[in-house]
């Protein structure tokens, strides 16, 4: 099972998702609370679940919120992002190569949002 990791600083607050092999699978924004974060975490865990799955990189490929868009960064590698009902992005993905293991990061966080406990980090 994965775990939320929470972390505050003078900055804010923000959190990772990580796998159950502790790797991050999905990155937050940075809120100005820390009740603004645990609202974040709540939100990934519900949209995760819902979401269906618009591919950027293939034309005419389109779905409403929430949803994972999946996408080409300017090094034209991979990256994910989830989008809730709302339409705010609420997790982001790190870069991936082929386009197979950004998918493979999607179910990932589909399979370990919902269960993860948060755990909260001293900056």
């Amino acid at each position: 099972m994965g775990k939320f990791v929470m972390k505050t600083n003078e900055k804010g607050s923000r959190f990772v998702l990580k796998a159950g092999n502790g790797e991050i699978i999905g990155v937050s924004e940075t809120y100005s609370s820390e009740s603004a974060c645990k609202n974040g975490v709540e939100s990934v865990r519900k949209n995760a679940a819902a979401a269906g799955l618009e591919d950027q990189t293939v034309e005419g490929s389109s779905c409403k919120n929430p949803k994972f868009e999946v996408y080409k960064d300017k090094a034209g590698e991979f990256r994910f992002r989830l989008r809730a009902a709302n339409g705010e992005i609420i997790l982001t993905g790190e870069s991936y190569k082929a386009k197979a293991g950004c998918l493979k990061g999607i179910e990932s966080i589909r399979r370990n949002a919902a269960e993860s406990p948060v755990v909260e980090e001293k900056a």
